[in-house]
Parts: C-alpha cells; structure tokens; sequence
C-alpha cells in the first residue's frame, strides 16, 4: 500500500504551484461547481466551446494539492480537447482511482501521479472535482444547445 508522503510528490508540488488558467471568463457559456463536502475543496470553472471543442476556460480552485494537481493539469490540456475526449478522460480517471484501471495516457498521461490517490479513498473526491465540474458544464452546453433546461439535464 502507499503511504501518504508518497503520494505528495515535487512533480505534484510543481504542478499545483503553476496552474494555468486561473483567470474566471466574462462571456461563458457555462459555469459549473464542484465541491467536497469531506475536505470542503471547490471547484468552479467556466467553458466556452467552439461546436464540441473546448475554445476557452476558466477555473478557480479551493482545494488540496491533489484537487489542484488535477486542476493544473486540465487548465494546461482542456483547450482544443473535444467533449468526447473529456468524458473519457474523466472516466479513466474514475476508474484509475475507484476500481484499479489504467491512468489516462497521451497529453492526460500527468494524471498518472495521482494513481496512488487510489489506495485513499476519502482523498478521491477533491481529485475528481475538477472531471465533475468540466462534465456538468459540458451538459448544461449540450442542454442549451438542445433547447433543454439546464436543471432538467442529469447531475453527477
């Protein structure tokens, strides 16, 4: 098992301290918030898209330096992903941490310093905010697009 100094790493330390995108967008298209209630970490981003790829982004972040770690991470990768990409990033990232499957690889392959987050199940919520906040933001776009109200489209 991992112990929990291993988990904090100078690559993980790195990464927290130079998180891109900390800017909040002044036209977003939806602004999503994420929040732990174990740690009390949030999330809150903003996504502007460009027909199913992200045009531009926007995060504030209030969390540990594993929820900032990821944060950091997605403010470096998100733009020019596409929806589909994120969903599956966010669920590689899921699954990586609740049931034992591969990191995320490619341009999301930093994800991986957060796989020992497994064997800590109650740190796992603030690493995940940032997927959670992205995926909802993502539907609201979707429901908007759709002509579906933003508080009818399901919640994670």
């Amino acid at each position: 098992m991992t112990r929990p100094e291993d988990i904090y790493s100078q690559q993980l330390l790195e990464l927290a301290a130079s998180m891109p995108r900390t800017r909040r967008l002044r036209e977003p298209q939806a602004t999503a918030k994420a929040h732990s209630k174990l740690c009390g970490s949030q999330v809150e981003i903003d996504l502007v898209m460009d027909g199913d790829m992200v045009a531009d982004y926007g995060q504030t972040v209030r969390a540990c330096l594993l929820g900032q770690t990821a944060a950091s991470i997605m403010g470096r990768e998100i733009v020019g992903s596409t929806t589909a990409e994120l969903r599956t990033v966010g669920t590689a990232m899921r699954k990586m941490l609740k049931e034992d499957g591969p990191p995320p690889t490619g341009k999301w392959s930093d994800l991986a310093l957060l796989e020992a987050v497994r064997d800590y199940r109650a740190r796992q919520p603030s690493t995940l905010l940032v997927f959670d906040a992205v995926e909802d933001a993502l539907r609201q776009i979707e429901a908007e697009r759709d002509g579906v109200a933003a508080d009818a489209a399901p919640s994670a």
